[in-house]
């Protein structure tokens, strides 16, 4: 009789809203690759040490539930051991998404941790073809840890904020 009880109490709870987004395309926004090597002439077989800072902004569309996320990746390559610069890559990449069912106080997350998410892998070719077709091996980027990124981005904000209270 219990089961019973719970079966019912279980079905009639009110069933949290589905959530539901749509890739509804996805561009590149602005590519620059500038392969400093290859102009100042230089040749041969460097080791390539690869520094990559990841940027994440997401607005709003006139057209209800729509979002614009964009992903900007800037990769600057200095040959180890040196000083010397081989080549600088900046792209923003963007993504157009269609999301309902999420809680306005999660959007904000939801838009700046699962849209680049899905918008990564593309990303990432796009990045690898760019510096194979630059004379260089393929970068293969690292997965990024957008929960981490958008972590850390709170607590510089919570101390930006706080170093100008004081």
């Amino acid at each position: 009789m219990a089961e019973e009880d719970a079966k019912e109490n279980i079905a009639a709870a009110p069933a949290a809203p589905q959530i539901q987004m749509r890739v509804l395309g996805q561009f590149i926004r602005d590519l620059s690759f500038e392969n400093v090597m290859a102009q100042k002439g230089v040749s041969g077989d460097v080791q390539p040490e690869i520094s990559v800072q990841v940027n994440l902004d997401a607005k709003k569309r006139q057209v209800e539930h729509q979002y614009e996320v964009s992903v900007k990746l800037n990769l600057k390559s200095k040959a180890k051991g040196m000083e010397d610069v081989l080549f600088l890559c900046e792209i923003d990449y963007c993504g157009l998404f269609h999301v309902e069912g999420v809680a306005e106080d999660q959007l904000h997350p939801f838009l700046m941790i699962e849209c680049p998410r899905m918008l990564f892998p593309f990303l990432r070719r796009i990045v690898s073809d760019v510096t194979r077709d630059g004379g260089y091996p393929p970068v293969n980027l690292d997965n990024i840890d957008f929960v981490a990124l958008y972590r850390n981005e709170l607590m510089r904000r919570q101390a930006e904020a706080q170093k100008a209270e004081a």
